[in-house]
């Protein structure tokens, strides 16, 4: 698979040289989380070009880590699964992902700023459970952003996947979030809280009453965001 070898039986060295490939740990993350079609897979690695995305693919199938398989309702569409093989990397992706909340500073994360992969990810962790038994729009306006991403929109309907619009959908929107990215980016990974942000005015909450005042639990968080790092960690010892 990759282009180059380590040239040890080391099982370590093996297994790196299938998995750290660019790109390649990423995109078994966006699998694991469960991505299944081309192009979703795509606005989880939004930095990913389409070429390489397809290149990665073929690879990870030819190692035994993926699978294609024809999508049951859409005529010439497929979609990609974990294998076996892949679905035993999930723990080893959330491993990363705890080992680098943990260890890499927080304030170098945050300069790795992403709107597309944030509202993506938005969108895969809301909790449901609190939001009311009907269609519900709801739109993040980051301040700092040129006029052409500067809106999104979540349209989230009782027994439909959530979807993600960044051309106005064009209806009632519920509730309206006005913020800059950095902090959005910053409560979703657990570093800041929406209260604070909230009442610093750095996070600005218009529209539906139960919505903002549930805000916090249905907005849903990084799966990493309850990892402290590790400074903070020690400090508690």
């Amino acid at each position: 698979m990759a282009n180059t070898s380590y040239g040890q039986f080391c099982p370590v060295a093996m297994a790196a040289e299938v998995l750290c490939t660019r790109w390649t740990i990423v995109l078994v993350r966006e699998l694991a989380a469960g991505s299944t079609r081309f192009n979703d897979l795509r606005r989880g690695v939004p930095r990913m070009s389409p070429a390489l995305l397809s290149q990665r693919l073929k690879e990870l199938e030819a190692a035994g880590i993926v699978y294609r398989a024809p999508a049951p309702k859409d005529s010439g569409v497929f979609d990609y699964r974990l294998t076996r093989a892949g679905q035993e990397l999930a723990p080893v992706v959330e491993a990363f992902g705890v080992w680098g909340k943990r260890w890499i500073d927080g304030d170098l994360s945050l300069e790795k700023l992403d709107v597309q992969l944030l509202m993506w990810d938005m969108r895969r962790g809301l909790v449901l459970d609190p939001m009311p038994d009907r269609k519900t729009i709801v739109q993040f306006r980051y301040t700092d952003l040129p006029a052409d991403r500067r809106s999104w929109w979540l349209v989230i309907e009782p027994g439909a996947e959530t979807q993600l619009c960044s051309v106005d959908p064009g209806q009632d929107v519920d509730l309206y979030a006005a913020t800059d990215l950095r902090t959005m980016t910053a409560i979703w990974m657990g570093y800041d809280r929406v209260g604070d942000a909230v009442e610093e005015r750095r996070l600005i909450l218009t529209g539906d009453e139960k919505l903002t005042g549930s805000i916090e639990s249905w907005l849903g968080l990084s799966p990493f965001a309850k990892t402290a790092p590790a400074k903070a960690a020690e400090a508690a010892l």
